[in-house]
């Protein structure tokens, strides 16, 4: 096993919801709670070691102390395995992975996050680790609906929806256009996490605007530690054209990648 990741039976502890078909897991690892930082996320065995079903990641959207909260919805049968898991059931998790955002640096002053739809799910984690390092906080959160909207446990927030049922009518990315054009923040950083389209738009709105932005990608990682290869993540330049979504990310600077 590759040095800090650990692989353990984690008990669940219960299962939530935080909005419509949106669901918060927890379970107990003192060790993860211990060690996890915003932005990386856990690669999960859905089932038993008798079911076919790889492992399937997921970002941590919480910690409070050995707690460890997972935010996800129903889309296949690896989700809908989790969605049946109950008080006492055990979770076979490894972790954490990947790369966390970059959130020390004393190179911006005022942390923009912006996730569209589940890409909320790392932002309560990485809330909480801006404010230890002393950043002023503004909160974006897009969905299409009110019914999807997730804003527990972040800071100064704004929301928008595609159908106008709260907030701003639009999409995330247009919202952080109307409130970041004019520039109203000192020394601005983006931390984006969403769908690929909405990263894309997103990536484009920060590199003309010249505001530096991290986005943390989502997509398939059969291993999480780079040995199968099946996330590749293509290069802007460099020596290497791809690198790995699950080690050299998940979280990326948006003028090193292709979107």
């Amino acid at each position: 096993m590759t040095k800090g990741i650990r692989q353990t039976l984690c008990p669940v502890t219960g299962l939530r919801e935080a909005a419509e078909s949106i669901y918060v897991l927890t379970f107990e690892s003192a060790e993860i709670a211990a060690s996890v930082r915003p932005g990386q996320f856990l690669n999960i065995r859905v089932a038993d070691g008798t079911d076919p079903l790889l492992r399937r990641p997921f970002s941590v959207y919480r910690v409070d102390g050995n707690s460890v909260e997972i935010l996800f919805n129903v889309i296949g049968r690896g989700t809908a395995a989790i969605r049946k898991k109950r008080a006492g059931d055990l979770l076979d998790v490894l972790g954490p992975l990947g790369k966390p955002f970059t959130v020390d640096s004393p190179d911006y002053a005022t942390a923009v996050l912006v996730g569209g739809g589940l890409g909320v799910a790392p932002l309560p984690l990485t809330t909480r680790a801006l404010r230890a390092a002393g950043k002023s906080i503004v909160t974006l959160i897009g969905s299409r609906t009110s019914r999807g909207v997730v804003s527990a446990h972040l800071e100064n927030v704004n929301i928008a929806t595609d159908d106008g049922s709260m907030g701003f009518h639009g999409t995330v990315v247009d919202l952080a256009r109307s409130m970041l054009r004019p520039n109203p923040y000192p020394a601005p950083k983006i931390f984006g996490c969403g769908p690929t389209p909405m990263l894309r738009a997103l990536a484009e709105f920060a590199l003309s605007t010249g505001i530096p932005c991290e986005v943390s990608l989502e997509g398939p990682m059969a291993c999480g530690i780079g040995i199968c290869q099946g996330c590749p993540v293509e290069l802007k330049d460099g020596e290497k054209k791809y690198a790995l979504m699950c080690t050299d990310g998940p979280t990326f600077d948006v003028r090193k990648v292709k979107l």
